[in-house]
């Protein structure tokens, strides 16, 4: 799974327009990349769900369910 996340990630910072979003921790900053707009291709799907629990666990922690799905929703 971790070799998934690190492609996805590689991929998304390589695109045009990629936006990466910064999270302070502990050990210093991590770049979160933002899941690219699903397209509807079925076999995207697993990497968009990925791509998504990823960026919600970084950066979107204190926000709630309905938030984080709202969120969610304008990647689709």
């Amino acid at each position: 799974m971790q070799v998934q996340i690190q492609a996805l990630l590689a991929e998304g910072a390589g695109r045009a327009g990629g936006q990466v979003g910064r999270e302070k921790g502990r050990g210093g900053e991590a770049e979160v990349v933002k899941p690219q707009i699903f397209d509807g291709i079925l076999a995207k799907v697993g990497g968009f769900i990925i791509a998504c629990k990823l960026y919600i666990r970084m950066r979107l922690r204190g926000e709630s369910v309905e938030g984080q799905i709202q969120w969610i929703l304008l990647y689709i």
